[in-house]
């Protein structure tokens, strides 16, 4: 069996897999397996990844279900994922040069230490630049809460976690009419119990689509607030301090005024902060329809 599965959740992609099929082509070393979870695509992906299988050149495993959003495309991954790690590579990114060697290379060093959850790398733009900042260099441990809140790291990491530490927590929930829940929930609970190994190494070349959701938030905000109210929810319960906690209680007012949900404070894990939160999150929500009017 391999020992990583490269996963990629795609919708209509057909028109760009292309570059993240290549690079994975040209990694030298192919202990992995390409899982590509196809979320309802309506173009030619279907025929486009048969013929990719047909092809022998990389070992590939191909699966459709109705769409579901990108978190239910990680639900699928998890679910059907066998080899020992796992990471996702987007539809629109690739994965970089000598990528597999890196993970694989970082993994001896921590494989036999049930403690880590897995590896934290690095992602860089089409050109090689870093997208945000690196993780400083004395760190042997972290979380991924603990890079952004405690060391001030920036943009977007690579994870690349044991299949097992990720079959351990729930799935992310499904609500009905959305298809957006913050990957982010997942990470922050695995984030309680276990350590990530920090690697300043790049893993993931990332190219944003001018239809991906990381240039689309607030449109995403707006389309899927039931989604969005779940992660702050989780994200209050967990923060370490204060002003973390408010933070996600001033989101959590505002998508509970896009659902019209008029329980929000005894549905909150922290109803005072809540409260408190209530003035500043009627702000946010406004400024959010305000920005989004007529680009639904």
């Amino acid at each position: 069996m391999k020992t990583l599965t490269v996963f990629t959740p795609t919708y209509n992609r057909a028109y760009i897999l292309h570059k993240c099929y290549q690079s994975l082509i040209e990694q030298s070393n192919q202990d992995f397996l390409w899982l590509i979870i196809d979320d309802g695509s309506m173009d030619n992906t279907k025929e486009l990844v048969a013929s990719w299988i047909e092809e022998k050149k990389i070992d590939i495993v191909y699966h459709y279900q109705d769409n579901q959003g990108m978190h239910g495309g990680h639900n699928a991954a998890y679910r059907l994922t066998e080899t020992t790690l796992n990471v996702c590579i987007d539809s629109d990114d690739c994965m970089a040069r000598e990528g597999v060697q890196k993970i694989l290379d970082a993994w001896e060093t921590i494989k036999d230490k049930p403690e880590y959850a897995g590896i934290v790398g690095l992602d860089a733009d089409t050109k090689g630049n870093l997208i945000g900042t690196k993780i400083p260099e004395h760190l042997t441990e972290t979380t991924l809460y603990d890079i952004y809140n405690k060391h001030g790291v920036t943009g977007d990491k690579k994870l690349v976690y044991r299949t097992e530490v990720v079959k351990k927590y729930p799935t992310y929930p499904i609500f009905e009419g959305e298809r957006f829940v913050p990957l982010g929930y997942l990470y922050q609970l695995i984030d309680q119990d276990f350590k990530l190994l920090p690697v300043n190494e790049v893993f993931c070349e990332v190219e944003y689509m001018e239809d991906g959701s990381s240039l689309n938030i607030l449109k995403q905000y707006r389309r899927h607030p039931k989604g969005f109210a779940f992660s702050r929810k989780s994200r209050m319960k967990l923060a370490k301090n204060f002003k973390d906690r408010f933070k996600n209680a001033i989101h959590y007012v505002s998508s509970a005024i896009f659902t019209k949900n008029t329980g929000f404070i005894s549905e909150s894990p922290k109803k005072l902060t809540t409260i408190l939160a209530i003035p500043f999150g009627v702000a946010l929500n406004i400024y959010i329809r305000i920005k989004t009017k007529g680009k639904l």
